[in-house]
């Protein structure tokens, strides 16, 4: 893995892990739907014309439109708009570690549904992720700091995002993937138009507020994804997730500076806990598809 890719890998990293301080801002003075709705229909926009830009077109296949609507379904709607929501009543801090989760998550789908079979150092990294966020949760419900119902809603976002990451797989194969991503955020703001228009619609204006959308909507919404398909262009998609071990502690700190929240001695631990474990999971991953040692019969395999 060369410097440009790892530089590459860092700032997806970080930008990742700030989008939920700043929507922690957004939703703090404005309605969290109509806020994504908006969020949706800028970033889509933005994506479809710079698909369209790069000559691709709407003419997806059937793999792509189903991943599209799943992933804009699960992805965009669910995950992200239970997310906003709870960080209503949540720190920006704990959304983003239970959020990390997904690469555990998507490493436990895969055994359970899909029949993937898990290395020792896979599985160890599932034990050590569930005992960090354990050990994460244990002390936030055990001094009363945290909203069960803000806490279930972002369980279930993150049960979300698992299927539609799971969803993505062949999506990529019929080119467009520009278009795809567009797509996908227009699904995820036209499923999200329902809710908005029901939703306590008061706004408190101010910078702050401006600027946190502006960046929800041109490095969280675009720049974000437009980084991880060149990450993964360069170095493949197991590789390329080895960086979400990093998502818990930026997570973190990002919220510390920016928004206050505190750093707790047993939360340290437990984010320690859960890197280590989302490391261990996409390193068993990516062993999992390397290359077998070379021989005249060996099959050549993509790592």
């Amino acid at each position: 893995m060369g410097l440009r890719a790892i530089l590459l890998g860092l700032l997806f990293a970080l930008v990742w892990s700030s989008s939920f301080t700043f929507a922690h801002i957004v939703v703090e003075q404005a309605p969290p739907m109509t806020a994504l709705v908006l969020r949706f229909a800028c970033s889509g926009a933005i994506c479809v014309a710079l698909a369209l830009a790069m000559g691709q077109t709407a003419r997806l296949t059937p793999a792509q439109w189903r991943a599209t609507v799943i992933f804009g379904i699960c992805q965009n709607a669910i995950y992200l708009g239970l997310n906003w929501i709870a960080m209503a009543w949540i720190e920006a801090s704990l959304a983003a570690i239970i959020a990390s989760c997904m690469p555990l998550l998507v490493a436990a789908a895969g055994r359970l549904f899909l029949g993937d079979r898990l290395r020792p150092l896979t599985l160890g990294g599932l034990l050590a992720g569930l005992a960090g966020v354990t050990l994460i949760m244990g002390a936030r419900l055990g001094g009363g700091e945290t909203a069960l119902g803000a806490l279930a809603l972002c369980v279930i976002a993150v049960l979300a995002l698992t299927v539609a990451t799971l969803s993505l797989r062949g999506a990529a194969s019929g080119g467009n993937v520009t278009m795809v991503v567009g797509l996908q955020m227009l699904v995820g703001g036209a499923a999200l138009v329902p809710f908005a228009l029901f939703e306590d619609h008061t706004t408190v204006w101010s910078g702050g507020l401006i600027f946190a959308f502006a960046y929800s909507v041109l490095v969280s919404g675009v720049l974000a994804t437009l980084i991880w398909f060149v990450l993964v262009g360069r170095i493949g998609a197991t590789r390329a997730a080895t960086f979400h071990f990093l998502n818990p502690v930026f997570g973190v700190l990002i919220a510390a500076v920016l928004l206050g929240e505190s750093l707790r001695g047993w939360d340290l631990v437990g984010v320690a806990v859960v890197a280590a474990g989302i490391l261990a999971v996409q390193i068993g991953r990516a062993e999992k598809g390397r290359p077998a040692p070379a021989g005249p019969a060996t099959a050549e395999r993509a790592g």
